[in-house]
């Protein structure tokens, strides 16, 4: 089965900015993975995802869900970046 890291995935999909930073969110644990009906927070940037894998994460203030579609080989434009994930579920944080 296919692999890619988390943060470099993270990157190559265009959901972070920079790779120093994806690596940066995920060292903090602010990734959280479900596989296989298990979610569990990374704090790994090379923990392995897979094409199936959910991953939830905080994006422009706001909670985001959403599943591995394919493992992109490159930092391409953003429309080939978003095939490689499905939007799943999206909540607006509220304010403190």
């Amino acid at each position: 089965m296919e692999t890619q890291r988390l943060d470099i995935w993270l990157y190559r999909t265009r959901l972070i900015k920079t790779r120093a930073l994806a690596t940066r969110q995920v060292t903090k644990g602010k990734i959280r993975l479900t596989r296989d009906g298990r979610t569990e927070r990374i704090t790994k940037p090379h923990y392995q995802v897979r094409i199936g894998d959910q991953i939830t994460l905080m994006r422009g203030g706001h909670l985001v869900q959403l599943t591995v579609a394919g493992l992109p080989t490159r930092r391409g434009p953003a429309s080939e970046a978003q095939d490689c994930y499905r939007l799943n579920h999206e909540e607006h944080s509220s304010p403190n």
